[in-house]
């Protein structure tokens, strides 16, 4: 039989004023309902030229599946050219496989209330992945530990405006490489009750991931649902590699969610025209997602944006610039036309710290993605030089802009009490509203309040020590984790997931590299 999730008590939720009284991570928020539209930058004739490029870019030039044979069958049963592990597709074949994969599916959570609805107008933010470096201001630059990647899912816990735990949110290299994995997705699944991400850098390794899943949702329950989310990259430009078509094949045969993302960086895993990249990424993408198809028709699959420029003078990766921006809002459109789910940039930056830099860059970045229409935001939060770095600081920041975005993709609403006539009428001309019964009414939740920002006159921020943002989000990281308590896990399905870890780790020896 499978297992029942665990009941969890409804929380309310709100703004900081609304909810006083409630512990941050009480404030249960399963993903943003977007009320505002997506921004349609392109007509349909341009929206149709860069699908004809990208069509040929299949017909014409093809993408390598390497060292995969099985790959290399199911494309030739399904009507593919083959040249070796090269593949071609005929005009049209990507979009006819891809009619089967759901425009919105489900990744359910162990407390149901968290569970995250993926597509439609459905959005969801996620921390950054795959920093092998983290920083704060105490410990400054360094190798990420396990104990900083169980910090950072405490963190997202934490943050209600974060509505999932990430993935590989950094790497902890204190562990051995064919071994984290296993203490990583046990933190997921032990610290946190949000959704998650597992682990893509082998076959087996994602095997395991689902395997963890199945001993905390039951068996029957993951055949049935996906609880799980793979992070597949394609090898740009125009190649798969078979540690990804081996992670994709595990998660979709399992009928878990996969991310196919391209990265694409500007005149080196791509050309430096923004329209060649677009049409790039969309026929990368659409292989990648339709092989999911083929692997288990109607298995959730999220079509991945990761379009980043290049500093040609140095040939320096940028990040945060308006060149991938404006490429984010085509390739939502485009998206939009396969009716698939759409996961797009983060807040990006090629900043070292978080200082004005990083923030400039991550609100151009971050403001793309929500405007393109994006469902699934990885890297939503605490990403730094260029992803290398994981910043506990930058991760407090980036929070409070998602915070502020929840309030923004709300939209408007148009009713009575916001027309306020009522105040026009008690108040009249050329008084104040201070004071007005519809601003005691209203004053809690009228406004978004940054849990960062300082709005105080200048002698109350000097007296209380003249603290610069960077400064006030370290403070504010320290607390969270000072005041984190751990959500529950049945005491039988702990063990069991303690047993998991240590039975896969004493099967093979450690591997540092």
């Amino acid at each position: 039989m499978s297992r029942q999730l665990m009941p969890r008590v409804r929380s309310r939720t709100g703004r900081r004023g609304a909810a006083e009284a409630i512990s941050e991570a009480q404030r249960l928020i399963a993903g943003i309902e977007r009320r505002v539209p997506a921004f349609e930058l392109l007509g349909e004739d341009g929206l149709a030229t860069i699908e004809a490029a990208a069509d040929t870019i299949l017909e014409e030039i093809g993408i390598e599946f390497r060292d995969d044979p099985e790959v290399l069958d199911l494309w030739r049963k399904a009507g593919a050219d083959l040249s070796g592990e090269l593949v071609r597709f005929p005009r049209g074949l990507l979009r006819s496989i891809l009619k089967s994969a759901p425009a919105l599916f489900t990744q359910h959570s162990r407390n149901s209330e968290r569970s995250l609805k993926i597509g439609g107008r459905h959005v969801v933010f996620a921390p950054a992945y795959g920093s092998p470096f983290v920083r704060d201001l105490e410990g400054g630059r360094r190798y990420g530990t396990l104990a900083d990647f169980q910090n950072f899912v405490k963190l997202a816990y934490a943050l209600p405006w974060l509505h999932h735990s990430g993935g590989t949110v950094c790497e902890p290299v204190d562990v051995p490489v064919n071994k984290r994995h296993l203490d990583m997705v046990a933190a997921h699944l032990r610290f946190s009750d949000k959704p998650f991400m597992g682990s893509v850098t082998s076959e087996e390794r994602a095997g395991d991931s689902i395997e963890m899943c199945r001993v905390v949702f039951g068996r029957d329950f993951v055949d049935e649902n996906c609880v799980v989310l793979g992070n597949i990259n394609a090898n740009s430009p125009l190649v798969y590699d078979a540690t990804m078509t081996g992670a994709l094949k595990t998660y979709a045969r399992a009928g878990q969610g996969t991310v196919i993302v391209p990265f694409i960086l500007g005149g080196a895993m791509g050309p430096v025209t923004t329209p060649g990249a677009i049409a790039q990424s969309l026929a990368e993408t659409m292989a990648g997602c339709a092989l999911t198809q083929l692997v288990r028709p109607g298995a959730p699959t999220i079509f991945g944006n990761f379009l980043s420029s290049t500093a040609l003078r140095s040939g320096s990766p940028t990040f945060g610039t308006p060149e991938p921006a404006l490429g984010s809002l085509v390739v939502g459109q485009l998206a939009r036309r396969l009716n698939l789910p759409l996961r797009c940039s983060g807040a990006f930056t090629a900043a070292k710290l978080a200082d004005s830099q990083a923030m400039t860059e991550s609100t151009m970045s971050m403001l793309a993605s929500v405007q393109c229409g994006a469902n699934f935001i990885l890297h939503s939060a605490g990403w730094l030089e260029g992803g290398l770095v994981m910043s506990y600081e930058k991760l407090i920041l980036d929070a409070d802009f998602c915070a502020a975005l929840h309030t923004w993709m709300g939209g408007l609403a148009i009713d009575e009490n916001q027309l306020a006539l009522n105040a026009f009428r008690e108040v009249g001309p050329g008084k104040h509203f201070f004071g007005a019964a519809h601003t005691i009414a209203n004053y809690r939740t009228a406004y978004w309040e940054s849990e960062v920002a300082d709005n105080n006159s200048f002698e109350q921020w000097r007296d209380a020590g003249e603290l610069d943002a960077t400064q006030r989000a370290h403070a504010r990281w320290k607390k969270l984790l000072a005041e984190y308590e751990q959500p529950a896990l049945e005491a039988g399905v702990d063990e069991a997931l303690s047993e998991f870890v240590a039975r896969r780790k004493a099967e093979c020896s450690d591997q540092w590299y």
